[in-house]
């Protein structure tokens, strides 16, 4: 699972900054300055990084066992700056926390 974790958390790190330039740097431009160039080259690119950021987060709620609720989370928090950085936050605190609670396997036991 550490695997999905990690790969969650650079999608979450990546799609949040890429959202954060968008909204905080290229639609300002783009209606301020008229100058859309942020905006066509950042915007799409977010999109391709949206898309696997998706599979990502669907493959560590699926292996987490996430419900619909924590999973709604996460994928709408490509959608809204800063939040990607708090749901990814709060995901691997829930991960982490769990992971601690559960009994280690006895080797014993086989």
């Amino acid at each position: 699972m550490s695997g999905a974790i990690l790969r969650y958390r650079v999608m979450a790190y990546i799609v949040g900054v890429g959202l954060i330039i968008l909204v905080c740097v290229g639609v300002p431009l783009q209606y301020a300055a008229n100058a859309p160039e942020v905006v066509r080259i950042v915007g799409p690119i977010h999109g391709a990084f949206y898309i696997v950021y998706l599979l990502a987060a669907a493959d560590l709620a699926r292996r987490a066992r996430f419900g619909l609720l924590q999973m709604l989370a996460m994928f709408c928090a490509g959608f809204v700056p800063v939040v990607a950085f708090l749901v990814e936050r709060q995901v691997v605190h829930r991960l982490t926390r769990e992971a601690a609670e559960e009994p280690e396997p006895d080797p014993a036991a086989g």
